[in-house]
């Protein structure tokens, strides 16, 4: 393809107009002022259109679009103990299929082009994103409750199959990390054992850390340590490593997500909304941590939508700090899309860049909420909505274009999940 006469986000985040992107074999073969001599097949005609690279979902549960509204107004410990975890309990591979299915059109629909997803069911996972054709980062979450040797826990077993099975599959839209849930829902012992298991695997672990004030404490009171001290000193961050919220982490916490170069997973829908606070990203961006942008799932945000975290994102620093002129537009765009893509290990993406990975989304700028155009950079963060994107595009494929999708039978999916909710809610 190629898009033509179009406003892009060139490789330093600075807005080009009437520029032309050619797309070849899943990447970007052309970035320029003038029309190319090669013929890219078809055409795209970018007149009031936008071309961003496309974003990355750093930390969500995508099976969980199944509880959208099923728990609501509940803190994080009751929400989970008497909702979430008793609906979990009813799922399979077959449901979660389901879930997936309309988590990845949901994101599609709005821009989101890879996702760092921590479930389990990954049959069930890893199925629809090979009939969708998006980008997937997976890893098996494992909670522990006793001693067990790591080699021995099930769900240990479970994350090395995955690995095994699926690991840079599907001509590397599949990857596989590997995943604690967390502090609190793991023994020390399996703690220990992890950051011993994945040191040198050259796999990316995703952790929840510091999600709650009380979870945070906790830890202190348990082991005289944060959470991010203990991973730290037990190995865990010797690998690349993904800490979902961060929500309450300290000062010497930041200097050891710095040192060590792990991504802190922001979610600040998901963080307001069950009143787990919010994430001072301004505090880790001035210590040149990588910071980038998730959902976490439709069941505690309700939603997976790439603009409203963007939006979030871009106005908590500032009414935190009662400072108008910190996080700029630019630092938000990138924390949602090459930011994340870094997370994922995915280092040729998230960029408009020559020889990048082809995962592109186009917004349309006609319309009344992204007028006057100023600076299209302010408007994608403050004034864009997922309905203005027309286009989705993975590895040089449309998978979403002018509300139909290429790869997914929305009506069924949508049939199949109000049949299997209605099961689930019986049976709870």
């Amino acid at each position: 393809m190629i898009f033509k006469n179009i406003t892009i986000l060139d490789e330093n985040f600075d807005i080009q107009k009437n520029m032309y992107v050619g797309t070849r074999e899943g990447k970007i073969a052309y970035v320029g002022k003038v029309a190319p001599q090669d013929d890219f097949g078809e055409t795209f005609d970018g007149t009031n259109k936008a071309l961003l690279p496309g974003f990355v979902n750093a930390h969500t549960h995508s099976p969980m679009t199944l509880l959208r509204g099923y728990a609501e107004n509940l803190p994080l410990s009751r929400w989970l103990n008497e909702k979430v975890f008793p609906f979990e309990d009813r799922l399979n591979p077959d449901r979660a299929y389901f879930g997936t299915m309309l988590s990845i059109a949901e994101m599609l629909s709005g821009g989101t082009t890879s996702f760092s997803d921590m479930y389990f069911f990954q049959d069930g996972i890893m199925r629809a994103v090979k009939d969708s054709h998006a980008k997937i980062n997976f890893s098996r979450s494992i909670v522990s409750f006793d001693n067990t040797d790591f080699l021995e826990d099930s769900r240990v077993l479970e994350a090395l199959e995955a690995v095994e099975k699926y690991h840079n599959t599907e001509n590397g839209r599949i990857k596989v990390d590997m995943c604690l849930h967390a502090e609190y829902t793991n023994t020390y012992s399996m703690i220990r054992q992890f950051g011993e298991y994945t040191k040198g695997k050259g796999l990316i672990n995703h952790i929840h850390v510091s999600e709650t004030k009380s979870e945070h404490e906790e830890c202190k009171k348990k082991y005289g340590k944060t959470p991010t001290e203990l991973f730290y000193d037990v190995g865990v961050l010797d690998s690349p490593t993904i800490f979902a919220h961060c929500v309450w982490i300290e000062e010497c916490d930041r200097e050891i997500l710095k040192n060590t170069g792990a991504t802190v997973a922001h979610c600040p829908a998901s963080n307001l909304k069950l009143g787990s606070g919010v994430c001072d990203t301004y505090a880790l961006l001035q210590k040149g941590v990588n910071v980038a942008i998730g959902t976490d799932s439709a069941a505690s945000n309700n939603g997976l939508d790439s603009f409203r975290e963007m939006y979030l994102a871009a106005l908590l620093p500032k009414g935190i700090r009662g400072q108008a002129d910190i996080v700029s537009p630019k630092e938000i765009i990138k924390m949602a899309t090459v930011n994340g893509a870094k997370a994922q290990g995915r280092f040729d993406t998230g960029l408009i860049k020559e020889g990048f990975k082809a995962d592109l989304t186009v917004i349309d700028t006609d319309k009344p909420n992204l007028y006057p155009d100023f600076d299209i950079l302010n408007n994608i963060v403050y004034s864009a909505e997922k309905s203005d994107v027309v286009l989705t595009m993975v590895d040089g494929e449309v998978l979403y274009k002018n509300g139909e999708f290429t790869t997914i039978d929305i009506e069924k999916i949508g049939f199949e999940v109000n049949r299997i909710v209605k099961e689930v809610v019986s049976e709870v």
